[in-house]
């Protein structure tokens, strides 16, 4: 009687993941033809086997992620693109951490935009000024996930 009270009172919450609102299905978007994206508007950051990360090839700490996507972000709003490319084998901790860097650089662009239009924190603003600056800032994150050389050899695919 003892377990089946702790099992029903007690709490286990062990899921982890990262809460992402997909966009509806669009059969018009299917059809349109894939656009052209500016070089100088992406921002390719990688997460290798061994949990490095690098942001445009050159080996980057977690701290550059934030302040590198912000100034990317609030200089280009919709036109900009953030490449997230993550070996199979990095762990989901540093795929956590890089997540969360980018999303709080989306948080500071779009809190900045509100105190710009409306003078207030954007947690602060009603949905429709939320929606747009939504609209003005989109999150616009294209994830790869990729297998590493080594696995390659060994049968492993893309």
């Amino acid at each position: 009687m003892l377990l089946i009270l702790f099992l029903v009172a007690s709490s286990m919450d062990l899921d982890k993941g990262i809460s992402r609102q997909l966009p509806p299905v669009d059969k018009q978007h299917e059809q349109r033809p894939a656009t052209a994206v500016d070089s100088r508007k992406v921002l390719r950051v990688a997460i290798d086997d061994k949990d490095s990360v690098s942001l445009d090839g050159k080996p980057a700490s977690l701290d550059a992620i934030r302040p590198r996507a912000f100034q990317l972000i609030a200089a280009n709003g919709r036109g900009h693109l953030i490449l997230l490319q993550s070996d199979r084998k990095a762990s989901y901790n540093t795929y956590l951490h890089v997540q969360n860097e980018l999303v709080a650089a989306y948080n500071a662009v779009r809190n900045r935009q509100a105190h710009e239009h409306f003078g207030q924190p954007f947690e602060t603003c009603g949905r429709e000024q939320q929606q747009q600056i939504a609209e003005d800032v989109p999150m616009r994150i294209s994830e790869i996930y990729s297998v590493s050389a080594s696995d390659i050899g060994k049968g492993g695919r893309q």
